[in-house]
């Protein structure tokens, strides 16, 4: 096939793909690729059906609009896959004058549409939060720190030993409420940024979720080919270290998480387009999060877990927000994945 002929539609950010009058892929472009989880070279050659199940009433009306030579548009396709998650769309069918491909097909990502809805609301509410947060933690420091004060004063005071037993608990609860206050503050230091090797940090952060849970299997599926990212190191490492140790504590530290690493094309992160990107996600075996959980899990002091702070997802947000990228989370039980998103390029433009 002419590469050249269809070099244009490499910059569509929706994806493409072009079949011959049997419905075999001749040609699909980067944003083909991402969709459907598999290299141009890997798809070319291959059934466009055969991609998916059920999908006989599909096929005739693909063969129908190259027979009758006129176009297709049918929305709300839910195309399904063996093995991986069903894919929600809606398809354009053009035909075309080729003697290499008969039709155009062009494949919109309902889930993408909804997802880049659903991040909007996120942004804004994580923005909402940060504000609330912050002014929060600043009012109780300051009483905070006349509270710890006040009960060592009254320490020095006390003639009989087992009243400092009372001051004690009051000076290490303040102890403790200044560590969360703390990190409440963290997000809000300036980012250092620098060369970061992605796979330097999920090895990090392997390291560390290893010593915490020896009985742990943490799997590593990586493309070695990727390049490295402009961040802050330290904060991409606490961002997936949270994540991963939320993972293995869903599996009761014996289960199995796999770290995976992958190009992303044609994505739009925070309403920007980004022609590549770097996705990093976290795989885990545990029972999933809740449903009544699953809309708030980023929001500060939300926890499914006994005794956690509910910090550790509104911090890795944040983090990854300051690197213009995105968090995504898709649960079910057997089968939660945390996906991190982080642009491989400085600049992109507004879709």
């Amino acid at each position: 096939m002419n590469a050249l002929a269809f070099a244009g539609l490499d910059l569509v950010a929706t994806a493409v793909v072009l079949l011959d009058r049997d419905l075999r892929i001749v040609y699909a472009n980067p944003a083909a690729e991402s969709l459907l989880e598999q290299s141009a070279r890997a798809l070319r050659g291959q059934s466009f059906l055969g991609l998916f199940e059920n999908v006989a009433p599909l096929g005739e009306r693909l063969e129908q609009a190259i027979a009758e030579q006129r176009g297709l548009w049918n929305q709300a396709v839910d195309l399904e896959r063996p093995d991986r998650e069903a894919l929600h769309v809606n398809l354009l069918a053009s035909p075309l004058e080729s003697p290499e491909a008969a039709l155009a097909l062009e494949i919109r990502s309902i889930d993408q549409r909804l997802r880049l809805e659903r991040e909007e609301r996120e942004l804004a509410q994580a923005f909402a939060n940060r504000e609330l947060i912050r002014n929060l933690a600043h009012e109780i420091k300051n009483p905070l720190g006349g509270l710890r004060g006040s009960a060592q004063l009254l320490e020095r005071e006390l003639d009989r030993p087992a009243l400092t037993e009372y001051t004690q608990v009051i000076i290490k609860e303040a102890d403790r409420l200044q560590l969360l206050v703390d990190r409440l503050l963290t997000p809000h230091r300036p980012t250092t940024r620098g060369p970061v090797n992605i796979h330097e940090v999920s090895e990090r952060v392997r390291s560390l979720v290893l010593a915490e849970f020896p009985e742990l299997r943490v799997k590593r599926d990586y493309d070695a080919s990727l390049p490295e990212i402009a961040g802050d190191r330290e904060q991409l490492i606490q961002a997936v270290l949270n994540i991963a140790r939320n993972a293995a504590q869903s599996v009761k530290g014996r289960g199995e998480i796999v770290m995976r690493t992958r190009v992303a094309r044609f994505v739009t992160i925070a309403k920007t387009f980004c022609r590549s990107a770097v996705e990093l996600a976290v795989i885990d075996d545990g029972p999933g999060i809740p449903q009544e959980l699953r809309e708030r899990m980023f929001y500060p002091l939300v926890s499914g877990r006994e005794g956690g702070t509910g910090l550790g997802l509104t911090l890795a947000q944040t983090y990854v927000q300051h690197h213009r990228g995105s968090i995504e989370c898709d649960s079910q039980p057997g089968r939660t994945v945390f996906r991190i998103v982080l642009p491989l390029a400085a600049n992109g433009t507004k879709p």
